[in-house]
């Protein structure tokens, strides 16, 4: 293993969402479809694989995105993160990758994150990344499942995933690329669904949208996610999600954002089909996801029209369970829901 250099001096106050080597990740192998063997930690750096593996040229690969957090009462926590093991479980299974056991999973996050806990950002400043990953490694030349895994977590201090979080972002509804497709990969966190949205988020930005909002490729008259989030549209008080029908990622922000709002803030919450006239005719839009948290919509693109959200402005309930959100994380909220696991 090739060691990678280390980041001494952290500007905590300029934090962005990029990758910042650490000290060390966990990296665990399964070999010839056996158990998988014990992991252990690593100084961080790059790995050796073979050209022939099957997560190289045929995409089996899957991971997860999750986040630790230095809160007001002065601990360290993980948000949510047993909802990622049980994800990531579901996606191999998808892929035909052994599944990483929920323990061994749990595990495997606990013991990277307490050997970097030092990179946690202050409180308010950003939050470590966490990534899991599970490639097939073993070789393969035909259309077939690797035979041997690798399983890895590697963590960064992050700052917020779009450069002015406090400013409303403009997407562009696109119906010339589609993000997945019925009864394909779409509601699984596997590396090729985000290969095919590189070029749509390239044109996007290149023409000055902040991101592109996917349409259903049934018979695209529905909207489905943003690039890397969840989409929520909010209309007399009732907050509306498209619905997992498959070809949506089952968000863990997804579902607290709907927990919240039910629960907290006693919305009507409706998971259903979403057209492109509600989403333009909503009071608010936002988006949400682990990289992006709940970030708001104010300007919307479509081929016919251009529609302002909300004044160009972050809307109340937007901006409310976003609050409630990161105040459940910092623990400046009751975390009534039970949602953080203490890592020290």
């Amino acid at each position: 293993m090739e060691d990678i250099e280390i980041l001494q001096d952290i500007d905590w106050d300029n934090l962005i969402f990029d990758l910042s080597p650490t000290r060390s990740m966990y990296i665990a192998e399964q070999r010839d479809n056996k158990v998988w063997e014990r992991g252990k930690l690593v100084p961080f750096g790059n790995v050796s694989i073979s050209p022939a593996a099957g997560v190289l040229n045929y995409g089996q690969g899957i991971f997860e995105g999750l986040k630790a957090f230095r809160t007001s009462r002065e601990r360290i926590v993980l948000f949510r993160p047993g909802n990622n093991a049980i994800r990531a479980i579901q996606s191999a299974e998808r892929l035909c990758i052994p599944p990483v056991p929920q323990e061994m999973f749990m595990e495997a996050i606990l013991e990277v994150v307490r050997d970097n806990s030092d990179y946690i950002p202050p409180l308010g400043k950003g939050s470590l990344y966490i990534r899991p990953v599970i490639w097939g490694t073993g070789t393969v030349l035909g259309v077939k499942p690797a035979q041997s895994y690798t399983f890895l977590v590697f963590v960064s201090p992050v700052g917020h995933y779009f450069k002015n979080s406090e400013k409303c972002l403009h997407l562009k509804i696109t119906n010339k690329f589609h993000r997945t497709s019925p009864r394909g990969t779409g509601g699984f966190k596997t590396i090729g669904n985000y290969a095919a949205s590189l070029l749509p988020q390239k044109l996007a930005k290149k023409a000055g949208f902040d991101e592109v909002i996917y349409l259903n490729a049934a018979n695209e008259h529905f909207v489905e996610e943003v690039g890397s989030a969840n989409l929520f549209i909010l209309k007399d008080n009732t907050l509306v999600t498209p619905s997992l029908t498959g070809s949506i990622l089952p968000g863990v922000t997804r579902d607290s954002v709907i927990q919240i709002a039910k629960k907290i803030l006693k919305l009507e919450v409706q998971e259903r089909e979403v057209s492109v006239d509600e989403v333009l005719d909503a009071d608010e839009v936002f988006c949400s996801g682990t990289a992006v948290n709940v970030t708001s919509i104010g300007e919307i693109t479509t081929d016919e029209t251009f529609r302002i959200i909300s004044g160009g402005k972050i809307g109340p309930y937007t901006k409310r369970i976003g609050e409630i959100l990161s105040g459940i994380r910092n623990e400046t909220v009751e975390d009534q829901f039970e949602w953080l696991f203490p890592v020290f």
